[in-house]
C-alpha cells in the first residue's frame, strides 16, 4: 500500500530506516554504503532506498527539514510499513566547545519550544527521549568502529532564522547551561514523539556542522558526502 507521501508498497522498507534531513544524503548513503540498493519512493523529491549493509536489510530516505517534515515521513513508515526503528541522522550546530566541528553526537534527549507533541498526541513534556535499546546498539557500534561518541541532550528547534536579541544569557546558553543541550538541529523531538506513541523506537545522530561558539563552519558538499564517521555508527548498528 501507498501513501499520500510515499509510492512504496508494503515490504519495499527494511525494519531499520536511517533519515538524514537531505533526501540527497540519502541517494549518497545508499549508493556509498549498501549492497544492491534500489529506489523505492521518489515522491515530491524525497527519495527512499532499501538494500543491505554486511547482508542486513536497511533503508535509507530522507526526512525534510522541520519537525512537520519528519514528522509526516517517520509516522507513516511506522504506522503503514511495519518500521521498527528509525534512526536520523544530520547535521547539528554545537552549543558548546565539548562539541566541535565534524563531532558526532548521540541523542540522550530532545528538548523542544514546539507544540508538535501536544497536537499530535496530548504530550505535554517539552522533553522527548530516544529508544534506550537502539542507543545501546549505537553505542556498542561507535565502540567496534573505534569511533567516539559525545552524549547529551540536543535542542530541536521550530526556527532557523531565529530574529537576534539582546537578552543575557542568550537562549541557547540558557539551553546548554539548564537543560544541557549540546547542538541544535530541528526534527528529533517530533521523531521520538511518534515512536514513543507508536511503540517504536527511534534514535538521533548528528555531526556538527557549525557553532555558536567557534567561527568554523562546513560546505553543504562536505554535509552531503562528508559524515562518514555517523553513517558508519548508524550503518553498524543493523548487524
Amino acid at each position: 500500500m501507498s501513501t499520500p507521501h510515499n509510492r512504496a508498497e508494503k515490504g519495499d522498507f527494511a525494519k531499520t530506516v536511517l533519515m538524514p534531513g537531505d533526501p540527497l544524503r540519502a541517494k549518497f548513503i545508499a549508493e556509498t554504503f549498501l549492497e544492491a540498493p534500489h529506489l523505492v519512493t521518489d515522491v515530491r523529491g524525497m527519495l527512499g532506498f532499501t538494500g543491505t549493509y554486511h547482508g542486513h536489510p536497511i533503508s535509507v530516505m530522507g526526512s525534510g527539514m522541520g519537525m512537520p517534515s519528519i514528522g509526516i515521513y517517520s509516522y507513516e513508515l511506522y504506522k503503514f510499513y511495519d518500521v521498527e526503528n528509525i534512526i536520523r541522522i544530520g547535521s547539528a550546530g554545537s552549543y558548546t566547545e565539548k562539541a566541535k566541528l565534524f563531532d558526532v553526537v548521540l541523542a540522550s534527549g530532545a528538548v523542544s519550544e514546539s507544540n508538535y507533541a501536544r497536537v499530535q498526541g496530548g504530550a505535554e513534556s517539552d522533553l522527548m527521549l530516544p529508544s534506550a535499546a537502539l542507543n545501546d546498539k549505537l553505542r556498542a557500534a561507535a565502540k567496534r568502529a573505534g569511533i567516539p561518541l559525545i552524549e547529551g541532550n540536543i535542542h530541536s528547534s521550530d526556527v532557523f532564522y531565529r530574529q537576534p536579541s539582546d537578552e543575557k544569557p542568550t537562549y541557547w546558553e540558557r539551553l546548554r547551561d539548564e537543560r544541557s543541550c549540546y547542538a541544535v538541529e530541528m526534527e528529533s523531538f517530533a521523531l521520538f514523539h511518534n515512536a514513543n506513541m507508536l511503540g517504536k523506537n527511534a534514535a538521533c545522530l548528528v555531526t556538527i556542522s557549525d557553532s555558536f561558539v567557534s567561527p568554523e563552519v562546513t560546505t553543504a558538499e562536505q554535509r552531503q558526502t562528508s559524515f562518514t564517521n555517523m553513517m558508519k555508527v548508524a550503518l553498524g548498528s543493523v548487524e
